[in-house]
């Protein structure tokens, strides 16, 4: 499964209650880039050299540890790809390498958000840097005591959410057509209590 929507979908959300129900592995490329390094497996090791250069890891070496990771045995039921694909040409090579390996996406789940909403949600989020439990102003306030310490990331703003939701669209978003070409997208409206959108999710992707 790969979960996609754009910056303040509630894909966070989503994706935990979803590996929990599922009993699927979540797969951060983030994590499994910073596992691969601490192991110091060949690929991460080179992935490493172009860190420390500060350079992007290339996509070849991003899939080829994704398909060692699911190959693994806690794979074996299923899991969640997290934070990649974010292109269309990503996807088409995930795709392809996937084929080759003997491995296919069964489904891309797409939550849809109005862009307005996506920068309400967003602005009113505020950390507890003690915890790391994320409130919302409006939709989840925090408890009083709590309120005082808490803080608004710096890409939580108005100016920082736009740029991320604009290059959503321009990045992220076309490969949409092409998982839908392949019939294997989803859509679910992002909007509304997050129990009720889990209940969208589970109900779209049936047994």
């Amino acid at each position: 499964m790969i979960l996609v929507g754009p910056p303040g979908a509630g894909k966070g959300t989503q994706a935990a209650r979803l590996v929990d129900k599922y009993r699927i592995l979540h797969i951060s490329s983030g994590d499994m880039l910073r596992a691969a390094v601490k192991e110091g497996t060949a690929l991460g090791i080179e992935a490493d050299l172009f860190m420390k250069a500060g350079k992007l890891v290339p996509d070849e070496v991003v899939i080829g540890m994704i398909l060692e990771r699911i190959a693994k045995p806690d794979c074996a039921n299923g899991f969640m790809l997290d934070g990649f694909p974010r292109t269309r040409p990503q996807a088409e090579a995930l795709d392809a390498a996937m084929l080759r390996a003997g491995f296919k996406i069964d489904n891309v789940v797409l939550i849809e958000v109005p862009d307005a909403l996506l920068e309400e949600r967003a602005c009113g989020r505020r950390t507890d840097p003690e915890t790391g439990t994320i409130y919302h102003l409006k939709y989840n306030p925090p408890p009083v005591e709590v309120a005082s310490r808490l803080v608004h990331r710096k890409d939580d703003t108005v100016e920082a959410v736009t740029t991320r939701v604009q290059k959503y669209h321009s990045e992220t978003a076309p490969i949409v057509p092409f998982y839908e070409a392949h019939g294997i997208l989803k859509r679910v409206d992002g909007v509304g209590d997050p129990d009720v959108i889990t209940q969208r999710i589970t109900k779209v992707l049936g047994a």
